[in-house]
């Protein structure tokens, strides 16, 4: 190895062992596709699972069972069966789950400023959300865009 990539290797070791571990965590987690989204979306109330795939019409049915499930084995979300008929489940955000909130509100700051001027990378300007907001047809649904 020449001197230069020996030193640039020492760089990179040495900022990967300084990565924050809680920071990679959050990002392992919310990193994910439409678990940000997800979480976004309970931000603004408790949910049926149906609620959340009107908000997200972009994510498949497994998909979401599967984001779910993992928030709530992180303890972010609380699944509740709510009894019938029908049998419905609720979904909500946990204390620890609340607290995303300003984070996340931050983040969409963030983005408003510096990605694209409102377009997703697709270039499409509904982003993963197309399809949610309200018509004359459909009531305001629980969104995040």
């Amino acid at each position: 190895m020449q001197r230069g990539q020996q030193a640039q290797a020492e760089l990179g070791a040495e900022v990967c062992t300084g990565v924050d571990i809680a920071l990679t965590r959050v990002f392992e987690l919310l990193g994910k596709r439409w678990t940000g989204l997800i979480v976004a979306v309970l931000t603004q109330r408790a949910a049926y699972y149906a609620d959340l795939r009107r908000a997200l019409p972009k994510i498949s049915e497994r998909m979401l069972s599967d984001r779910l499930s993992e928030l709530v084995d992180a303890g972010l979300v609380v699944r509740e069966v709510d009894e019938g008929p029908p049998l419905r489940v609720t979904y909500r955000l946990t204390e620890a789950g609340l607290g995303l909130g300003p984070a996340l509100h931050e983040l969409g700051q963030w983005a408003e400023t510096y990605l694209l001027g409102g377009i997703d990378a697709a270039g499409d300007p509904a982003g993963p959300c197309a399809g949610a907001h309200a018509s004359p047809s459909r009531p305001q649904q629980p969104e995040i865009c």
